[in-house]
C-alpha cells in the first residue's frame, strides 16, 4: 500500500484548504437550528464554497453509476453519512451529523461534526461526546513511526469502553489531490498493524459509533446509510498532516 507524502508547496495548499472548509463549516454549524430544512444548509455550504473561490467535493462524486446531489451530507439521528439534503425540517431533540468536503487551489479537505438540537438525553449527549473524544484521542498519538492499526485500535478501545459500537463497513482515507486516496483508515484494529506514519502524509480520520450494533444498511436513494437497527449514529471528521513529531489538525 503506498500513502503519497506531500511536499512542502502541496502542505501549504492542503492548510490553506483545511482551514477554508473548517471556517465555512463553522458558519453552516452556526445556521443549524430546528426549523431549518438541510436543503437551505446544502445551499448555505455550497454558496460559501464557491464564494471563497474553491469547489465542492461531494457535489457529483460519483458512486457506481450514482452522482451525490448536494455538496453536504445531512445525516439525521439513526443516519450515519451520506444524508441527501432535501425539505426535510429539523426538529428539536434530533442528532445531526454534517460533513462537507470542498476542492481548493487542486487540494481536498474533509470534514464532519455531529450536533444535538436542543439538550438531548444523557445518552445522546455521552454519544456524541464519545464520538468527538475518539477522534481527539487518535491524533494525540499520531506520529512518524506509529502504525496505522494504532490509531484503528486507539479509536475502537475508547469507543467500547464506553459501551458504544463501532461501524465497520465504513472508514477514513488519505486525502490529497483526490478525496480518498489510500490508506483506508479502519476505527476498529489491532495496534502494530498496517503501513507506517511518515512526516508529510494527510489522512482523513472519521470515527461513526452507534448506541446499538454496528451493522449497517443503505437507502434506496443509493446514498444514505443507517444504522440496520436503526439505533442513533454520531460521526466526526479531520484532515490530518503528519508533522515531525505529531499531527496538525488541518481542519481545526
Amino acid at each position: 500500500m503506498s500513502i503519497s507524502i506531500k511536499n512542502q508547496s502541496e502542505i501549504e495548499a492542503m492548510i490553506q484548504s483545511g482551514k477554508l472548509l473548517s471556517a465555512i463549516l463553522k458558519k453552516v454549524v452556526k445556521q443549524t437550528v430546528p426549523g431549518i430544512t438541510t436543503i437551505e444548509l446544502d445551499r448555505l455550504a455550497e454558496e460559501l464554497i464557491v464564494k471563497a473561490g474553491a469547489q465542492p467535493a461531494f457535489k457529483n462524486f460519483k458512486h457506481g453509476h450514482n452522482k451525490f446531489p448536494a455538496c453536504l451530507c445531512v445525516s439525521i439521528n439513526e443516519e450515519i453519512v451520506h444524508g441527501i439534503p432535501s425539505n426535510r425540517i429539523i426538529k428539536n431533540n434530533d442528532v445531526i451529523g454534517l460533513d462537507c468536503g470542498l476542492k481548493y487551489k487542486d487540494f481536498f479537505s474533509d470534514m464532519a461534526v455531529t450536533l444535538i438540537m436542543g439538550r438531548g438525553s444523557k445518552q445522546t449527549r455521552k454519544l456524541v461526546k464519545v464520538a468527538k473524544q475518539s477522534l481527539d484521542k487518535a491524533i494525540e498519538i499520531i506520529k512518524p513511526g506509529i502504525y496505522l492499526g494504532d490509531i484503528s485500535n486507539t479509536i475502537q478501545s475508547y469507543v467500547v469502553k464506553n459501551n458504544f459500537a463501532v461501524v465497520r463497513d465504513l472508514t477514513g482515507h488519505g486525502i490529497g489531490r483526490e478525496l480518498h486516496e489510500e490508506p483506508s483508515i479502519f476505527n476498529y484494529g489491532e495496534p502494530g498493524t498496517g503501513p507506517i506514519l511518515k512526516q508529510g502524509m494527510t489522512l482523513a480520520l472519521e470515527p461513526m459509533i452507534t448506541v446499538g450494533d454496528w451493522k449497517v444498511r443503505t437507502l434506496n436513494d443509493g446514498w444514505t446509510i443507517v444504522t440496520a437497527d436503526n439505533s442513533l449514529s454520531a460521526h466526526f471528521e479531520h484532515t490530518i498532516l503528519v508533522t515531525k513529531n505529531k499531527a496538525k489538525v488541518l481542519t481545526k
